[in-house]
C-alpha cells in the first residue's frame, strides 16, 4: 500500500474540495481550487498527516518536485485519468497573460508560477 493509500489522501483532499461559492446567488456549484488552495487547506484540516508527509505547501512557482502542490497535483491527476477518483474533477485555467498567482498562508505569501504550464484546477464533483 502507498503512502496516499495509508494516509486515505483521497478522503482528504475531498473534505480539503468541500467548500461553497462566496456569494450564494452563484448557480454555479462548487468552485475549482488550485494545488496551492488545496494543499494550504489540508494544511490547516490535517496538521498530522501534514507532518507525516513531511513536504512543503509550495515553492516559489511550486516547481519544487517535493512539495505538497506537486505531490497533490500529480496524484489526484493519476486518479482520475485511471478512474480510482471519480468525486473530483480536473480542469485547467489557460494561463496566456497570467505572469503568478499568489496565495496567503500564516503572514506569509506563496507564489505559484504560471509561465510554464497551464494551472490544474479541482473540485468536487455535483451529483444529483
Amino acid at each position: 500500500m502507498s503512502q496516499w493509500d495509508d494516509l486515505r489522501m483521497d478522503s482528504k483532499i475531498s473534505e480539503a474540495l468541500d467548500v461553497q461559492c462566496h456569494d450564494k446567488k452563484h448557480r454555479s456549484s462548487r468552485p475549482f481550487l488550485t494545488p496551492h488552495q488545496i494543499a494550504i487547506r489540508f494544511h490547516d484540516l490535517f496538521p498530522h498527516e501534514f507532518s507525516i508527509l513531511g513536504k512543503p505547501i509550495g515553492g516559489q512557482g511550486a516547481e519544487k518536485p517535493d512539495s505538497l502542490t506537486q505531490y497533490i497535483s500529480q496524484g489526484l491527476s493519476k486518479r482520475i485519468t485511471q478512474q480510482l477518483i471519480t468525486n473530483i474533477e480536473e480542469c485547467f485555467l489557460h494561463t496566456d497573460n497570467i505572469h503568478s498567482l499568489h496565495y496567503a498562508k500564516d503572514g506569509q505569501i506563496l507564489e505559484s508560477s504560471t509561465q510554464s504550464h497551464d494551472l490544474s484546477m479541482y473540485r468536487l464533483r455535483n451529483i444529483g
